[in-house]
């Protein structure tokens, strides 16, 4: 028969269990606003990828169809829309409410793609929360291009 020390050691104290519980809630709230911020940097890069995406798609379109797209952003409506040759609207997409567009160098908020694949070019600023990124169309080869700042 086992002795009254061998019961006591295979359990464990109620000092041991809270330091434990204490070290495992000191970790999980360091880790979760890491985790909070990478998620909101994911979801403005999806934005981001998706009006690069809408850009790029017109840019396709107006060379496969041979037929000029334009590309209107309307930053208050947060919404991009794309034209076809004959001004009816093909795509419209809705951005986040959180995601902040701002023209840079294009004097109107219209990209013109033209069917051998040049463009009127321009310049946006997107902005969520403390990630920003710069979309650009070049004039000459109507290629969207997205950096971060």
């Amino acid at each position: 028969m086992g002795s009254r020390e061998d019961v006591g050691a295979r359990g464990f104290t109620l000092l041991e269990l809270l330091v434990t519980l204490s070290v495992i809630a000191l970790a999980v709230g360091l880790a979760l606003p890491a985790i909070g911020r990478s998620t909101e940097t994911v979801r403005a890069r999806a934005e981001i990828a998706g009006f690069s995406a809408v850009l790029r798609h017109a840019r396709e379109q107006a060379i496969t169809r041979r037929q000029p797209h334009k590309v209107v952003v309307e930053p208050g409506a947060r919404r991009i829309t794309v034209l076809g040759g004959d001004d009816e609207v093909r795509r419209t997409r809705v951005l986040a409410e959180r995601l902040v567009i701002e023209a840079v160098s294009a004097p109107s908020l219209t990209v013109r793609f033209e069917p051998e694949g040049s463009s009127s070019g321009g310049e946006f600023r997107l902005t969520s929360g403390t990630t920003a990124y710069r979309v650009t169309i070049d004039a000459v080869t109507g290629r969207v291009r997205s950096t971060r700042e």
